[in-house]
């Protein structure tokens, strides 16, 4: 997706003080620095956002909405900043913490930490330099800033190129969420404006894509058409990953088990079944009332192995003290699960709606058996404690409204 101009870091710094002060000159204080720069970094922020970020008053400067706006974002950038940094100092045993608006100057410069956020993903000097289009010594200066200051080596060279160590790893995860709170802050003040923009990216698992999202997706584009929407297909735990990271704004599909240590929240939308699927005209779709083991002996599609679909699906034969079938095809791939399904007397344990315009259309049917606790929970997975973005917002809004319109058309339990 490139890497767009970001507000620096320094200037927000400079902001954000004079915003818990009240005051250019006290925040100047704080910072050791002349009250003219301060100003200067102020005046250069308002252009960049352009906005008024103050009102300057006798009884001292207030921030006004577009400030508060910023403000919001930026104690979350600082938020991560000040915990990698206070990382940083305890793993070279200097425990004292990172007092506010004391960051080492090596986490504020935007441009670096970007640069090294390009290099973890291509792990490529030259790749990276040109991604940011700079020269590679360039990027060998700033990685050795950054592991200077850091105090760790956070990169080593391997036959697959320049790969993290695990403390890079680490620090990874912290630029990368600062960094994607502060793309946020343009979208941020455009919303303020009434205008809705900037890009949205979602981990789409499958029980969400076939009605749910693009239904929510088709809702966003005609009313916001300045959002970009992006959608991941990875797996679960890839998504999950990202979503951590702050890459992934949030994730619709098939929710797990709510962990309060996973820094993650599940809000549940609605409930689905496992149904059995078959092309019309499979010898089993006329039969009325089948029993578990009339279907045993099939030939099956199932989800892959050590999956929840999977995880019902075979103890749905555990309880019926039956062996549950062996697969002749693993996949979640509803391209590959229908085309089979079509060409074949093979049978597929799948979500009621995830091919739901193929049974609309009477290409596929349902086999008249019950999957008696197979009940799964369709919903959002948030990072706990964020704020989406603007695009974000809008794009869980329609899906919320999407639920509604699937729950009048087809047999879902609503949340």
């Amino acid at each position: 997706m490139g890497n767009p101009e970001l507000l620096n870091l320094a200037y927000l710094r400079a902001f954000r003080l004079v915003a818990q002060t009240g005051s250019a000159t006290r925040a100047a204080s704080a910072l050791y620095r002349a009250q003219s720069a301060v100003t200067r970094s102020l005046q250069e922020l308002e252009t960049a956002v352009g906005e008024t970020l103050f009102e300057r008053r006798s009884s001292g400067m207030l921030p006004t909405p577009a400030g508060r706006v910023v403000i919001e974002r930026c104690e979350r950038i600082f938020a991560e900043l000040e915990e990698l940094a206070q990382w940083c100092a305890a793993r070279q045993s200097r425990r004292r913490s990172v007092a506010e608006g004391t960051l080492p100057a090596y986490l504020l410069n935007t441009r670096r930490l970007q640069l090294f956020s390009a290099l973890a993903r291509h792990r490529h000097m030259p790749s990276a330099a040109q991604t940011l289009g700079i020269s590679q010594p360039a990027v060998s200066s700033a990685i050795r800033i950054m592991e200077s200051g850091a105090g760790m080596q956070l990169f080593y060279r391997s036959p697959r190129g320049l790969l993290l160590t695990s403390e890079g790893e680490t620090f990874l995860l912290h630029v990368r969420r600062a960094l994607n709170e502060l793309r946020h802050i343009p979208d941020d003040i455009a919303a303020l404006r009434g205008s809705i923009q900037g890009h949205v990216t979602v981990g789409a698992l499958p029980l969400g894509r076939t009605l749910l999202l693009p239904e929510a997706v088709a809702r966003v584009a005609a009313q916001y058409p300045g959002v970009r929407i992006v959608t991941d297909e990875s797996a679960y735990e890839t998504l999950v990953a990202g979503l951590r990271a702050g890459d992934i704004d949030f994730v619709l599909g098939a929710l797990r088990a709510n962990d309060a240590a996973s820094g993650l929240v599940n809000e549940r939308l609605m409930s689905d079944d496992l149904v059995v699927l078959a092309r019309r005209d499979h010898p089993l779709a006329s039969v009325r009332a089948l029993a578990l083991r009339d279907i045993a002996s099939a030939q099956w599609i199932l989800p892959r192995s050590h999956s929840p679909a999977r995880g019902l699906f075979e103890a749905l034969f555990k309880r019926a003290r039956l062996k549950a079938p062996m697969p002749s095809v693993e996949t979640a791939d509803l391209a590959i699960i229908r085309g089979v399904l079509l060409q074949s007397d093979m049978l597929a344990a799948v979500s009621a709606q995830q091919l739901y315009y193929e049974r609309e259309s009477a290409q596929l049917v349902a086999l008249d058996i019950a999957m008696q606790n197979t009940r799964r929970d369709i919903g959002l997975i948030v990072r706990a404690g964020g704020t989406p973005s603007p695009a974000a917002r809008a794009l869980i809004d329609a899906i919320r409204l999407a639920v509604d319109k699937v729950a009048r058309t087809t047999r879902v339990v609503r949340r």
